[in-house]
C-alpha cells in the first residue's frame, strides 16, 4: 500500500512536470497547449514593414524587455511568455500564464486576438481542490443531519462550525486564485503591451 502511494506520488509529479514543460515550450507542437482562460482582440497600425516576420529573428524569436515572443509564420500565431526574474516579484505562482496571439489579418491594418492560457495541471488541481471542499462540506452537513447531529445545542454549534470552516476554506481558495491570476495577468499583459509597441505605432481600437 505504501509502495502504491509512493508510485502514485511519483507519477503525479512526472505528469505535472511534463505538463509544465509542454506549457512553457515555444515549439510549434506546443503553441496552443494549455487551458484557455480569457480572450481579447486588438486592432493595430503596423510601423515600418507590414510583414510581421521582419520584426523577428530567422528562428521567429523576439526579445522583449520583460519576456520573449515567437512568431510561427505558417500558423499565423505569436506565443508570448514572461521572464519572471525581471519583475519585482520574481516568484512564480502555481498558475502561470502564457499568451497565444492569433494573427487574423495582415497588411497595414493588423487584427490580433490574444488567448491567455494556464497549465492543464493547475486547472485540474484547482477544480479538484475547490470541488473537494464544496462536496466534502455538503456531505458532512447532510450526514451530520441524518445522524441527528443537529438534535442538540452542542451538536448544532458543531455543525455550524464545520460548515463555517468549509465556507472559509472555499473563500480563501477563491481569493488565492484571484490574487494569483491578477499577478500573472499583469506580467503577461506587460509583455503583450511591449510586443504591441514593437509591432505598431498606434492602436485603432481595442476590444476586451
Amino acid at each position: 500500500m505504501v509502495m502504491a502511494g509512493v508510485f502514485g506520488a511519483i507519477l503525479c509529479i512526472i505528469i505535472i512536470s511534463g505538463d509544465w514543460y509542454q506549457f512553457t515550450s515555444l515549439r510549434d507542437s506546443a503553441s496552443r497547449y494549455g487551458c484557455a482562460l480569457a480572450r481579447r482582440r486588438d486592432s493595430l497600425t503596423l510601423s515600418g514593414s507590414p510583414n510581421l516576420h521582419k520584426h523577428f529573428t530567422k528562428h521567429g524569436l523576439l526579445e522583449l524587455p520583460h519576456g520573449l515572443a515567437r512568431f510561427i509564420r505558417d500558423q499565423k500565431l505569436i506565443i508570448i511568455r514572461p521572464y519572471y526574474h525581471l519583475f519585482s516579484m520574481r516568484f512564480r505562482t502555481a498558475w502561470p500564464l502564457k499568451g497565444t496571439i492569433e494573427v487574423l489579418s495582415d497588411g497595414k491594418d493588423l487584427t490580433i486576438e490574444l488567448v491567455k492560457r494556464t497549465p492543464w495541471s493547475s486547472t485540474v488541481i484547482s477544480i479538484f481542490w475547490l470541488g473537494l471542499v464544496v462536496i466534502g462540506t455538503i456531505v458532512f452537513v447532510v450526514m451530520f443531519a441524518l445522524d441527528g447531529g443537529f438534535g442538540s445545542g452542542s451538536g448544532t454549534m458543531l455543525g455550524i462550525g464545520i460548515l463555517a470552516l468549509g465556507i472559509l476554506v472555499l473563500i480563501f481558495g477563491l481569493i488565492l486564485l484571484s490574487l494569483a491570476y491578477r499577478l500573472e495577468d499583469q506580467r503577461l499583459m506587460k509583455v503583450y503591451t511591449e510586443l504591441q509597441d514593437v509591432l505598431a505605432e498606434s492602436k485603432n481600437g481595442t476590444a476586451g
